[in-house]
């Protein structure tokens, strides 16, 4: 195909597009939030991903040592049976001093005043690889002879990994569902264009004309609205994530959350807002003039 006949033909698809102005302006703004809420769920779901991480280094299963062992012996005898497991990351050996001098940073030193080291048992302190295998981590640790109590904060971990894993499917469904939505949007608006033009198509199709040739512009229009929609759709997302950020910054009582900085997943969230665009718009295209090439 010619040079001037590839000018042709994407000039026909930015001519639809103008052509039909309220339809098209229709579907890029169908695309912006259909994209913009499938980006709220992804990130949320991403953020939801990072707190538990965060958890995960931070909350800590404590054993505690039998009190008959000593300290050299617990720390020789039961450290390397504790690292061995297959969940466990580092395991840290915490002694009774050591303990009570952690506790002292807590609270009002004059209000511990007389209490003893032996009041504390010797303990290891264990991070975990994966957090949602805590419980069975924690049934492993109780095996191991000479731990006779372990603390391990179970139920906080497994509401959060619940939460994870309810936002991940509805996430999924979203996505499935609002790409669907935004396809039949798109390929409406194409029809509009070849309907105005099915007796042009017939009679290119009777001179001879090769589908790809009918196809190409319309198959243009729906790659331009897509990238448009795309591109608008990001802009959007990433004033919203920023507002929504400086909130939460702002926020005394959930100042434990650390959100992630979309400076660190803006790349992730425009490669997929300009790709989903495009594959909508080009399925739509091909779908909406699909009908009119059986002649």
């Amino acid at each position: 195909m010619k040079l001037n006949r590839y000018g042709y033909l994407i000039g026909e698809g930015f001519r639809n597009i103008f052509t039909h102005c309220f339809m098209s302006f229709a579907s890029v703004t169908i695309i912006i939030a259909c994209l913009i809420v499938m980006g709220i769920f992804s990130l949320l779901d991403i953020n939801i991903n990072q707190i538990i991480d965060d958890i995960g280094d931070q909350n800590q299963i404590l054993a505690y040592v039998d009190e008959d062992m000593t300290a050299q012996e617990a720390s020789a005898k039961l450290q390397t049976k504790l690292e061995s497991l297959d969940n466990v990351a580092s395991v840290e050996f915490v002694s009774r001093s050591e303990a009570r001098e952690s506790f002292m940073e807590k609270y009002d030193e004059s209000l511990m005043e007389g209490i003893d080291d032996e009041v504390f048992r010797h303990r290891f302190s264990i991070q975990l690889i994966d957090l949602s295998l805590m419980d069975e981590t924690k049934a492993e640790i109780e095996d191991v002879d000479g731990i006779v109590k372990v603390n391990a904060p179970t139920e906080f971990a497994d509401k959060f990994i619940s939460v994870r894993n309810v936002i991940s499917i509805v996430s999924l469904a979203l996505i499935v569902i609002l790409g669907f939505v935004s396809l039949f949007i798109m390929s409406n608006t194409i029809k509009l264009a070849t309907y105005g033009r099915r007796e042009e198509i017939a009679i290119m199709k009777m001179v001879g004309a090769s589908n790809s040739f009918i196809r190409c512009p319309f198959i243009v229009e729906g790659l331009v609205l897509g990238v448009v929609g795309g591109g608008l759709a990001f802009l959007a997302q990433w004033g919203l994530y920023a507002a929504l950020e400086a909130k939460i910054v702002e926020s005394l009582g959930i100042s434990f959350v650390e959100i992630v900085p979309f400076a660190q997943v803006w790349p992730f969230v425009l490669i997929t807002f300009l790709a989903v665009g495009i594959l909508v718009g080009a399925v739509g295209g091909v779908i909406a003039i699909r009908n009119y090439l059986k002649v």
